[in-house]
């Protein structure tokens, strides 16, 4: 029996909830049945951030879940029994600009499984993009996930549509393709994102002609990682990233915590991270893109190459370097005051300007909404030293989270 418009769409509107590129998670789960609004589990729209800095609503579907890929770690892998569902390219054009219309949204985040080859998914894809800009006047933001191995050429055209691309690396290690995604090939993964990274470059130059920048993925490109389906470390992981930023210049690399799939046929690992370690990772990812941190530092506190689970990564580096603090907030360096737990990129800069005309307190640094139980130990003020508190063996119990008890059943 043909499934409706509605039903295919609370399939593939479910089904894209793990594409994590435009997806906030590492929250708890609530929803609005027990009264209030909103929920942190709903699918169907999800919110991103446009290149202005706006948090905008996306409709976020799949255009099908269909796939001839069988990657281990996928639900939508084509040994899986889930139920599938598919829209044509004018459906997806339609409730894009019905949903709009309504006011729902402000854009589309479109991402698919892969039928019959790479080229013809993408040639689906491109000609959504291209029809809801052409035909009919769409000027809202569009993320499109790319299809693995898809030509340079249709890339190249979707490009042109889109606000930003992702090409998913997928796996942090060529190891972890070989075991549970043998189909997909890593070295054209990487390919693809260096292409489309040489034609963003190219675009951004000034033409001969106009004198202007070509429209080209304003927003850039990214890429999503999974973790957990495989054994690397997040030592691993971050490094693999920060080739990835630094090779590819990419936009951002979204983390994606790995979940077993209840009908897996496939012997996967017995890892099964809880979202903290996708929260860490990302907290991690962001020392090291704007703090100055480099993924050695990050990672060294812990042989495993594990970052701590109960400690935001700045304060467990903190913590082991105690050598380095208390850090004066009125006469050090921005790059030092940086790597203060509890102070942020804004925060430091406030400092900076507010020290030039008084000497800072902590009542200072609490106008600046600064948490102060979590700077105190690592700073000196006026009136404010920490003494003997940064020496305190006990320090960090001051900021683990207290033990709690454990479920039976």
């Amino acid at each position: 029996m043909k499934k409706t418009l509605k039903q295919r769409l609370a399939i593939l509107s479910d089904a894209a909830k793990y594409d994590a590129s435009c997806a906030s998670s590492g929250t708890s789960k609530r929803d609005s049945l027990k009264g209030g609004l909103g929920s942190t589990e709903g699918s169907g729209i999800c919110h991103a951030y446009a290149p202005d800095g706006r948090c905008i609503s996306l409709l976020k579907i799949l255009m099908t879940n269909f796939c001839i890929y069988d990657c281990a770690y996928c639900i939508n892998r084509s040994s899986s029994n889930v139920e599938r569902a598919r829209f044509t390219p004018e459906e997806v054009v339609w409730l894009t600009l019905e949903f709009y219309r309504r006011n729902y949204i402000e854009g589309l985040f479109l991402s698919s499984g892969i039928i019959r080859n790479s080229d013809y998914t993408m040639e689906q894809m491109v000609r959504i993009t291209r029809d809801l800009r052409v035909k009919h006047g769409f000027n809202g933001y569009i993320h499109l996930k790319t299809i693995p191995e898809a030509s340079t050429k249709l890339i190249e055209e979707a490009g042109l549509f889109a606000d930003r691309l992702s090409i998913n690396i997928e796996l942090p290690t060529d190891a972890g393709f070989e075991k549970f995604a043998p189909q997909k090939h890593p070295k054209n993964i990487r390919r693809s994102m260096g292409e489309l990274k040489n034609a963003i470059d190219d675009a951004s130059e000034l033409t001969l002609q106009t004198r202007r920048k070509k429209h080209f993925v304003p927003a850039g490109q990214s890429t999503q990682m999974i973790i957990g389906a495989d054994t690397a470390s997040d030592a691993t992981i971050l490094g693999t990233s920060a080739g990835l930023y630094d090779r590819y210049r990419l936009r951002r690399v979204y983390y994606s915590a790995f979940s077993p799939i209840p009908d897996s046929s496939k012997s996967l690992p017995l890892i099964k991270p809880p979202l903290m370690r996708e929260h860490r990772l990302y907290q991690a990812d962001w020392l090291y893109r704007f703090y100055g941190f480099e993924i050695g530092e990050i990672t060294a506190g812990r042989v495993d190459g594990m970052l701590d689970l109960q400690l935001d990564p700045k304060l467990s580096w903190a913590l082991e370097n105690r050598a380095r603090f208390p850090v004066d907030v009125n006469k050090a360096e921005r790059e030092m005051l940086l790597r203060v737990p509890g102070f942020g990129t804004k925060t430091v800069d406030a400092i900076l300007v507010a020290r030039a005309h008084k000497r800072l307190g902590l009542d200072d640094l609490g106008r600046l909404r600064v948490s102060l139980k979590k700077v105190k130990p690592f700073v000196t003020a006026a009136s404010w030293s920490p003494a003997r508190l940064i020496d305190r063996v006990d320090l960090r119990g001051m900021f683990a989270p207290p033990p709690q008890q454990m479920e039976l059943l």
